[in-house]
């Protein structure tokens, strides 16, 4: 009995213990290396230099430290379909994708809103009807991935320089009430002489509707008698816009 005693001992105490790793051993996850090569890209070449899903990347490698992120950026834009979809969708679909938790939805939010707000000073206090294509730019960040309908009001001095941009009423999906004495008031409260209308579509089709129409000319015929001219209401959808100016509507 000693002698199986002491042989079970032996083996117990012999057997072959795997190494330990150490910090020179150890491998480096294999998405750091190609975290460098991208970073490297993006420096010498610039964002153009990369499509959408290597930009989503470099934005995620500071979201999501210590993880693979090429797999997330290409869930989020099959999931969304563009990079200005993927920063325009609500937090809660955002979470619907796996990767993405409450924290990293909250920081692209905030991205999100950054580039809104870059967006908004590249046309604050300036003359508007010369930056047409800055306006439309901002509207299309701010409204072409809403949800529901939501009303803009971008209000503008004697020089057509905007004073302000509000959003005056947000609706359900196919639907935004507007008062025009309320669009008219605020404009006074603001000294604004002029104003441009805006307010999207969610489904997607930027189309006027024959409420849209009728809507927009009852602002105007309330406004044109205390002097505020309403220079175009803009319809923004997901995939373009429409002036009803352009149009010839108004």
């Amino acid at each position: 009995m000693g002698t199986k005693s002491d042989e079970r001992s032996f083996f117990s105490e012999n057997q072959i213990q795997p190494p330990v790793k150490t910090k020179a051993t150890e491998e480096k996850p294999h998405y750091l290396g190609h975290r460098d090569r991208l970073r490297q890209r993006f420096a010498a070449a610039g964002s153009d230099a990369l499509p959408d899903y290597e930009l989503l990347e470099l934005l995620l490698f500071r979201l999501i430290p210590r993880a693979d992120t090429k797999p997330v950026a290409k869930a989020l834009l099959a999931r969304f379909g563009t990079l200005a979809e993927v920063l325009g969708a609500p937090v809660a679909r955002l979470e619907e994708v796996r990767g993405i938790g409450p924290a990293v939805a909250l920081d692209l939010k905030i991205v999100a809103a950054a580039a809104q707000r870059a967006a908004l000073s590249e046309i604050k206090g300036r003359e508007v009807l010369s930056s047409w294509t800055q306006v439309l730019g901002y509207c299309r960040s701010v409204m072409a991935f809403e949800e529901r309908e939501q009303f803009r009001i971008l209000f503008l001095d004697k020089k057509n320089a905007l004073i302000a941009d509000e959003v005056q009423q947000v609706g359900t999906v196919d639907h935004t009430p507007v008062y025009p004495r309320e669009v008219v008031k605020r404009a006074l409260e603001l000294s604004a002489t002029a104003i441009i209308l805006a307010h999207n579509h969610p489904s997607g089709d930027p189309t006027p509707s024959r409420a849209d129409i009728e809507m927009t000319k009852l602002v105007i015929e309330t406004a044109k008698p205390l002097g505020i001219a309403v220079h175009d209401h803009i319809i923004i959808g997901k995939k373009g816009h429409a002036s009803m100016k352009g149009l010839l509507l108004i």
